[in-house]
């Protein structure tokens, strides 16, 4: 049974909390404030830490500074249970070392769907490595070789998604390739008003989450899946080795990184030049070429009108207008919320 240790203030928050793990099978330990959060910590060894971050006597930010300085608990996942929600406080408390949010008020599937992905890739990550009898960590897979893609992608854990998960937050550290076995995934920037940006749309056969590994750096944008999605998950360290053996990699990621590039540049020109007309009928485009494999006819697009703003760059209530617009000069159609493409090629020529 895995144990959660829940620091939290709040006696009815803490002890609803605490009383839905328990049903969910978890061993649960509470502490009322920060200080005694880490006491609790250094004795129990949790396999996962939720902690509030306004606290009286020591903060959900000192909670985690101090944690991640001991050797016993830097590694354990820490999720920050709170009704801070700015995007400047997601920034705080992922470059401190925290693998997710919560947000207050929060509905029991989201909290333990975090919960699971988190102990899920901290097991992943435990196995990855062993401790052989003189203290020494030693990697399995040491001298393994990949001599393909294919084979670094086989065998992997699955981690699985529902529609608008989080896979990564913006500002937090990679430790893992992803690879879109099902489903589809986007990622965005958000400004400080909360407004959303989408600046990269992947479906099945995508790898996700390269260039910030490449980079070396946190994660430039957040990444949400669309719909019921399934992720394989390659550690940061067996990439790495890849790259270091084939150059077949090598030339096929520096094409992707190629691509991500030239996409981005004509997105920045696009948002910066084209008219409202403009910019809607390329994000349908967009989304008929990346997820329209057959290329049939009339090819139905199934995305929240928010989505598509994002993907345009636009306010949601222009992008309505325009698609109706659209419909009416029979560029598309709406059939039950979804979107039918009926001629692309007018759509690509429509003039700013």
């Amino acid at each position: 049974m895995k144990k959660i240790l829940l620091i939290e203030d709040n006696d009815n928050i803490r002890e609803s909390t605490a009383e839905i793990l328990e049903m969910t099978q978890y061993d649960v330990i509470t502490a009322e404030n920060g200080k005694i959060g880490v006491e609790l910590a250094l004795k129990e060894k949790p396999d996962l830490i939720i902690c509030d971050i306004m606290m009286p006597l020591l903060d959900g930010y000192g909670v985690l500074h101090m944690l991640q300085k001991n050797d016993a608990t830097k590694n354990v996942p820490f999720i920050f249970l709170t009704a801070k929600a700015d995007r400047s406080d997601f920034r705080k408390g992922m470059e401190g070392g925290a693998d997710d949010y919560v947000t207050k008020p929060f509905n029991v599937t989201e909290l333990l769907s975090a919960v699971e992905i988190r102990l899920k890739k901290a097991a992943q990550i435990k196995s990855e490595l062993t401790e052989n009898v003189d203290g020494v960590v030693v990697k399995p897979n040491e001298n393994k070789k990949y001599d393909s893609l294919e084979e670094l992608i086989s065998g992997r854990n699955i981690v699985k998604y529902k529609k608008k998960q989080l896979v990564f937050l913006e500002g937090s550290r990679p430790n893992s390739l992803f690879y879109v076995q099902k489903g589809k995934v986007k990622t965005y920037k958000t400004n400080e008003d909360g407004k959303g940006l989408v600046v990269g749309l992947y479906n099945e056969g995508d790898f996700l989450g390269h260039l910030a590994l490449f980079e070396n750096t946190n994660y430039h944008e957040t990444a949400e899946a669309m719909e019921a999605t399934e992720l394989a998950v390659i550690p940061r360290e067996d990439f790495e080795e890849i790259l270091e053996s084939n150059h077949e990699v090598i030339r096929k990621f520096t094409q992707l990184l190629a691509k991500n590039i030239s996409e981005k540049e004509i997105q920045l020109l696009g948002l910066a030049y084209n008219s409202l007309r403009r910019k809607v009928a390329d994000a349908l485009v967009a989304l008929n070429k990346k997820y329209n494999a057959t290329e049939k006819e009339n090819f139905s697009i199934g995305i929240s009108r928010d989505n598509l703003a994002a993907i345009a760059g636009t306010a949601t209530e222009s992008l309505i207008r325009t698609l109706g617009d659209f419909k009416n000069e029979k560029l598309i159609d709406i059939v039950n919320g979804s979107i039918i493409i009926l001629n692309e090629k007018k759509l690509e020529r429509i003039i700013n």
